[in-house]
């Protein structure tokens, strides 16, 4: 590592150094050069894609965890309906049972069926 003063143009009124500013500016002993810029860069996008791509995965898990409990969802509502349809039927036949048309109703003397 190396340090340099800072060699950058400076009007007249900048001569003097103000407070908080900096004199001295870090130069690298590393040059890179263009293919060596162009591997890192590559190697980012790489890195960025890779995480983009578990992050769109671990979304696409939820989405069928997520189907999977709606299509369960959808059976239990149909299961239900069916049963408060079974009650209906249930309930109607005692209703009919226990009115007063059917306690004034009496058994028939004879039975006989058509040919």
């Amino acid at each position: 590592m190396s340090y340099q003063i800072a060699q950058n143009y400076s009007s007249r009124r900048q001569q003097n150094w103000s407070r908080n500013q900096n004199t001295v500016a870090f130069v690298s002993a590393i040059k890179l050069g263009p293919v060596t810029n162009v591997v890192i860069i590559a190697l980012m996008v790489t890195i960025l894609g890779l995480i983009y791509l578990t992050q769109a995965t671990r979304a696409t898990g939820y989405d069928y965890a997520t189907q999977k409990i709606d299509s369960q969802i959808a059976a239990l509502n149909e299961q239900k309906s069916d049963l408060e349809i079974e009650n209906a039927k249930l309930t109607s036949l005692e209703t009919a049972k226990n009115s007063s048309v059917a306690s004034t109703m009496t058994t028939p003397a004879t039975t006989e069926y058509a040919q």
